[in-house]
């Protein structure tokens, strides 16, 4: 490896030592191991129990990314797992163990698993039915209990863990993920406004519509990280002793406007396209002001400029004076005008965006990079 190689290798390692959400990640991973080891240990040195592998197991499945899912999936994993050790403990009793006790438990078990309460741990009922009976507990009643008594072990070990041990509050991930997507909508202005010439080809376009529809996934996929952002201040105790306090009330505004702004480039896209298909000829002044506009709102988004985006208006609005006293046939007027409100309807979107850069939590001002995320 080069001196050059080595050198961007350190850069990105040491981006990595100091990022919020990588070292929440990291510590999240760490917890559920702790949680696991520590559940076992308790299950089989203070509480004796013979074969407790629910109790590392149920650990596992209560750390989550926040604490108010750690409580809620830990009730309903409890409920699951009684349903199922009952469950196999009756089919036992009433059936035995062959192919077809098990396949009457193993269908009970998912259809009371995909009722409404329980369905986030469909599988957990038959699963852990499935487990005591084959293994020849469900006839002795000490050990379901002692089945039912690992679980709630796991449990509690995941949720004091979970929450003891540096909670997590995931604005940061959530800030994160917003902050790349305006990155990526300034990109793909500036794209336009490079290739948009007369020279432009339909390819072209449908790339950049293409573009446009990856971003929307991006989005969808932030949206889920704001609702997260917000479920994680619920019962964490560092939204109260943390300056930091997990307020992302701003993000979906932000996420609104992007939405729109998007939406608003495909229009964009779609109406070249069609001047493309339809071999319209573009007045040269008017294709050259507004592609250099789009290139202009393209850098003041990706390099967040609110003050460029505001300008960027009111050129928009110049272009439309200046135009709307030429002698310009009706049809292209069309086109220049939904081209003009398209772009003016992004700048306007994306202003308080731009003003929002860098995208973060109310109430963030430390840098320590164990912060959060």
């Amino acid at each position: 490896m080069d001196t050059s190689s080595m050198r961007r290798a350190g850069g990105r390692a040491r981006r990595l030592l100091r990022d919020p959400v990588t070292w929440t990640e990291w510590i999240q991973i760490v917890k559920t191991v702790v949680a696991a080891v520590v559940a076992w240990m308790l299950a089989v040195q203070v509480f004796d129990l013979p074969q407790p592998f629910l109790a590392p197991w149920s650990a596992l499945l209560v750390v989550h990314a926040t604490v108010y899912r750690s409580f809620s999936r830990g009730a309903k994993q409890v409920g699951a797992t009684v349903v199922g050790v009952l469950l196999a403990w009756a089919t036992g009793d009433l059936l035995g163990l062959d192919a077809a006790a098990l396949a009457v438990m193993l269908l009970a078990g998912l259809v009371i698993g995909n009722l409404r309460w329980l369905r986030e741990e469909s599988t957990t009922v038959g699963a852990t039915a499935l487990v005591v009976l084959t293994t020849g507990f469900s006839d002795q009643d000490h050990i379901l209990v002692g089945r039912l008594l690992d679980t709630s072990i796991g449990v509690a070990v995941g949720l004091v863990v979970n929450v003891l041990v540096w909670p997590p509050l995931r604005d940061v991930t959530a800030a994160r993920a917003i902050d790349a997507i305006d990155d990526r909508i300034g990109n793909l202005l500036q794209q336009i406004g490079r290739e948009g010439d007369e020279s432009c080809t339909a390819d072209q376009v449908e790339a950049w519509i293409e573009r446009s529809q990856e971003i929307d996934v991006a989005i969808d996929e932030a949206w889920a990280l704001v609702r997260q952002a917000h479920e994680s201040g619920w019962y964490n105790p560092r939204r109260h002793t943390s300056r930091n306090p997990g307020d992302s009330r701003d993000f979906p505004d932000l996420l609104d406007r992007m939405e729109q702004a998007v939406a608003e480039i495909r229009s964009m896209a779609r109406t070249l396209g069609q001047s493309i298909s339809l071999t319209n000829e573009w007045d040269d002044e008017f294709r050259g002001r507004w592609l250099a506009l789009v290139g202009e709102a393209g850098e003041a988004i990706a390099n967040p400029d609110s003050e460029r985006v505001a300008a960027v208006r009111r050129e928009l609005s110049a272009l439309a004076n200046d135009f709307s006293t030429e002698n310009l046939p009706g049809l292209y007027w069309t086109e220049y005008g939904g081209l003009i409100l398209n772009l003016r309807n992004v700048v306007t979107s994306m202003d308080r965006v731009a003003a929002s850069q860098p995208v973060t939590p109310r109430g963030r001002h430390d840098k320590s990079p164990l912060l959060g995320g």
